[in-house]
């Protein structure tokens, strides 16, 4: 008798198990032994894929094909094999990065981190600046104004004070999204207000899970409503610019592409170089200093990747 196939979400890993959500009910699933032979220096499966699951009964089944991914947010580990590559979640409709307005003050060089990741990904960035009932709503604009410029969303929030919650709801609504930011930033008491219990689940799940290996031994994505998914991302300091040569970096900055034609020099890297575009665009103010200084600071960490 041939096991019913049925294609369904991974929302949940851990330790060689894999929660798979289909149209009707959830499967506990391991990988069928032929996908195990092709394992390689990376997670063959994760949160956020699309499957194929033959039922075994109504509460088990096995998967039988992972469905190719449209993008990722990784990171990588070195081992004594090679760098493993971790996704974190595959196949998110956005990421979701919370900063605060203050409270600790936000790391703009670290959002811009993101911000290039979520380029490279080709994954819609969304931005929250958490906080705002602690300081003046013009303050905050201000901070954040860079962002709002080049044409990035940023959503003003506070938990404790109800505010940008539905808005923020409403940008989550029928998406998968990974939520990033450094800690103290509020997102488990977001998480709580736009679900009540969901930032205790959540860092209930961060205390069971092993930091020992850079691989956590349980990863989930959580349901906001019936069709509304997020992934609290674990180690968001490692998440990886891996694939990042220091002379495509410029593409990744959004507000510089129209100004990189007209730089002299088809290799220029925006540093010494005359009649560089990118350089005059700071000068008239068509790009921010700040992000210029993250862009130089960033390719000079590439540049020295790449040199071991």
């Amino acid at each position: 008798m041939t096991s019913e196939l049925i294609s369904g979400l991974v929302i949940r890993m851990q330790a060689g198990f894999f929660t798979v959500k289909t149209e009707d009910r959830l499967l506990l699933c391991q990988l069928r032994g032929r996908i195990k032979q092709n394992r390689k220096l990376e997670d063959l499966v994760a949160i956020g894929d699309q499957v194929i699951v033959s039922a075994l009964n109504e509460k088990e089944g096995v998967i039988e094909d992972i469905q190719p991914r449209e993008h990722a947010l990784v990171r990588m580990a070195p081992t004594t094999r090679g760098d493993y590559k971790q996704i974190l979640v595959a196949n998110a409709d956005q990421a979701v990065f919370v900063f605060s307005c203050t409270d600790p003050d936000p790391s703009l060089r670290m959002l811009d981190r993101f911000l290039v990741i979520a380029e490279k990904q080709q994954i819609t960035p969304i931005i929250v600046a958490n906080k705002v009932d602690l300081m003046n709503q013009m303050d905050a604009e201000q901070i954040f104004s860079n962002y709002t410029d080049i044409g990035y969303p940023v959503l003003y929030t506070s938990a404790n004070g109800r505010v940008g919650i539905e808005l923020l709801r409403e940008q989550l609504q029928g998406k998968i999204s990974a939520f990033a930011g450094p800690s103290g930033v509020g997102k488990t008491s977001l998480l709580n207000a736009l679900r009540p219990g969901l930032g205790l689940e959540v860092r209930t799940l961060k205390k069971s899970s092993q930091k020992g290996r850079h691989t956590t031994t349980v990863r989930q994505l959580f349901p906001l409503d019936e069709d509304s998914y997020v992934a609290d991302l674990p180690g968001i300091r490692q998440l990886s610019i891996w694939d990042v040569e220091p002379e495509e970096l410029d593409g990744y900055f959004c507000e510089f592409r129209s100004s990189v034609e007209k730089c002299q020099f088809s290799n220029c890297s925006h540093d010494q170089e005359p009649q560089c575009g990118i350089k005059a665009a700071v000068e008239n103010g068509e790009i921010s200093q700040a992000r210029y200084d993250s862009y130089l600071r960033l390719r000079e960490e590439l540049e020295t990747s790449h040199l071991y």
